[in-house]
């Protein structure tokens, strides 16, 4: 109940992790069937760059703040570049779209959009940010539980985002469950799953957790922004599963220009795979 976004917003983990995120919107609405998303851990939806939080950290001067105005990105990216610019139709960067923004941007009519957020004062801020939108419906609950409350959704096509604070224990153990409990409720659905590359051990346990649950299709992507050290944010991962047609190979293009424009001193680097039916389609890495 005590993080605030504000402090992170667009720093590297927000780079990979809405890269992403635009990348599934875009394919889920290349089909005329509406889609329905669930955003479990929301957030206040529009972060300003040049409020006392994003000043004292500034940790979105080596994120989207690298990234932003670089002469000649990888086609793959610019999607997302392009759905930040949307927010700063003025030029410069001082508006940064969190996941509820960048997917209301990308809803068409009929589609659906349910957003969880526990603090009240961030809840407020998403209110305000998605005032008018009948498309979007705002909830004060547990963003797990509601993985229980709200799958299947009504259009039994689209995603699931789980992009948890990380500040609780055991914050694997409930991710688990709640890709357990969500695949068996919608087994055909698309859930995106954020993580900080800081628990070695956690992130395994998790990660054998998912393989036991064998979904037919699984990506697992990595950004090294730093040397690995104990209890040291070197960096962050997505757990992708029943990813969308083209995101291991739109990935595979951006993931080596993040790591060399977001990497700080030794050590960064990436890795992506991708899994099919138990066997192993992308393993690369560098």
């Amino acid at each position: 109940m005590n993080y605030r976004h504000a402090f992170h917003a667009g720093n590297h983990c927000d780079v990979l992790k809405h890269a992403a995120l635009v990348l599934i919107l875009a394919r889920l609405a290349a089909k005329d069937k509406p889609f329905a998303v669930l955003d479990t851990h929301a957030g206040r939806g529009v972060y300003d760059l040049e409020s006392d939080a994003a000043r004292r950290s500034a940790e979105h001067l080596g994120g989207i703040g690298r990234v932003f105005e670089m002469a000649a990105p990888p086609p793959a990216i610019e999607p997302y570049l392009a759905a930040v610019r949307w927010h700063n139709p003025f030029g410069g960067l001082r508006w940064y779209p969190g996941s509820p923004a960048i997917i209301r941007d990308a809803l068409r009519e009929g589609d659906d959009l349910k957003l969880c957020e526990l603090h009240p004062e961030e809840r407020e801020a998403l209110t305000t940010a998605m005032a008018g939108d009948a498309r979007v419906r705002i909830f004060g609950r547990d963003g797990y539980q509601a993985v229980r409350a709200f799958l299947p959704p009504a259009a039994r096509r689209g995603l699931v985002v789980i992009d948890p604070p990380f500040e609780a224990p055991g914050e694997y153990a409930r991710l688990a469950e709640a890709l357990r409990d969500g695949l068996k409720r919608w087994a055909s659905g698309t859930f995106m799953i954020w993580h900080p590359l800081k628990d070695a051990r956690g992130y395994a346990d998790f990660l054998h957790t998912v393989h036991v649950l064998a979904p037919p299709r699984l990506l697992t992507a990595e950004l090294m922004v730093k040397a690995d050290a104990p209890g040291v944010l070197s960096g962050s991962g997505l757990v992708v599963v029943n990813p969308t047609f083209g995101l291991a190979d739109s990935l595979r293009e951006i993931l080596p220009f993040l790591a060399e424009v977001l990497g700080a001193g030794e050590g960064p680097g990436w890795r992506l795979r991708a899994e099919e039916a138990g066997e192993m389609m992308i393993d690369a890495q560098g």
